[in-house]
């Protein structure tokens, strides 16, 4: 009787980025050696991989663990902050609005990583319906707005009325303009209300470069596939639409009540750390740390007048805002 033969696996082709270097050997093995061991297979690719491909995991892995430890202190800071909010029925109100691809979902996700999940809440609201169509334009936000001692977390905000909605078509020049008019008066309301709500404004701002990158990688990324909107397939193309958009938006409703911090965030990780300073500043609480860098990076986090005058200058010297 022969013996069974198996297919033989290529080495690892250099050209190839490490990421997809090693998905083409882990589905080749899984095609040729559907009997062999999980463990077994892990020691073929490395087998098979080239020394330089090999540090680029190590140097990969160690960065990502570096900046997760870097996380830890902030978001060990963030469950203390939400004790106090607990504590003395405080409401938090967090948006996180921006540019398409801008990593607000991943620093959602890096926010609330350790947090007790009964106390938060993460609002990614949809399409209106019709009835809500008929409706107060905050009235499906209002109705999702943090119990005392709870933080609500917006993937995307009213403000989707200031910025997406009119860029897309999806509202009224006249609609738009109402809301501009009308929306600060609003905040002010629920924020002055016995002083229990407080109220933080983020705009992730990336560059147009960046966003291209990261569109491409969704494209071709099966695990990021759904990310891609209809808004997100013209962004590219409605930059400066969306780039105008955002200076209304600061001229009409940063205030000092009110405020927008940007957040630059071609570097998710540096967006994610300022962002946790950002909320950790919003509130004094018992058992802050001492030995903590609390001071915002000021090439990450811009406060939305001083963006406004940078977008300005940027409109006087180039013809267009370029942020």
């Amino acid at each position: 009787m022969s013996a069974k033969t198996t297919k033989k696996i290529p080495p690892a082709p250099e050209q190839k980025g490490t990421t997809a270097i090693i998905r083409q050997l882990v589905k080749d093995l899984n095609c040729t050696s559907k009997d062999q061991a999980s463990n077994e297979k892990k020691i073929k690719v490395l087998e098979l991989l080239s020394v330089r491909h090999k540090e680029e995991i190590v140097a990969s892995a160690l960065l990502n663990f570096c900046d997760s430890e870097e996380l830890k202190p902030f978001q060990a800071e963030l469950i203390k902050m939400h004790t106090h909010l607990e504590r003395n029925g405080k409401k938090m109100i967090i948006l996180f609005d921006g540019r398409d691809a801008s990593g607000k979902g991943g620093t959602i996700r890096a926010v609330t990583r350790y947090m007790n999940a009964k106390g938060y809440r993460v609002e990614a609201l949809g399409k209106p319906t019709e009835e809500q169509r008929t409706e107060l334009h905050m009235k499906r936000y209002i109705e999702r707005f943090p119990h005392a001692g709870e933080i609500v977390l917006f993937d995307r905000s009213w403000y989707n009325r200031a910025m997406v909605e009119p860029v897309m078509g999806f509202c009224t020049d006249e609609q738009y303009k109402r809301f501009l008019h009308k929306v600060t008066t609003y905040e002010e309301s629920f924020i002055q209300d016995a002083g229990k709500t407080i109220l933080i404004k983020l705009y992730f701002s990336v560059t147009k470069e960046e966003q291209a990158r990261r569109f491409e990688r969704r494209k071709n990324d099966p695990l990021r596939q759904w990310k891609l909107s209809e808004v997100d397939l013209q962004a590219q193309e409605l930059w400066n639409e969306f780039t105008e958009k955002k200076k209304v938006l600061l001229q009409k409703t940063h205030t000092k009540t009110t405020p927008w911090w940007i957040v630059r965030s071609d570097n998710k990780h540096l967006a994610r750390l300022e962002t946790m300073k950002l909320i950790l500043n919003s509130v004094r609480y018992l058992g802050r740390s001492r030995t903590l860098n609390f001071s915002p990076n000021s090439e990450i986090v811009i406060p939305g007048d001083k963006e406004l005058r940078i977008m300005l200058k940027q409109e006087k010297e180039f013809g267009v805002p370029l942020s």
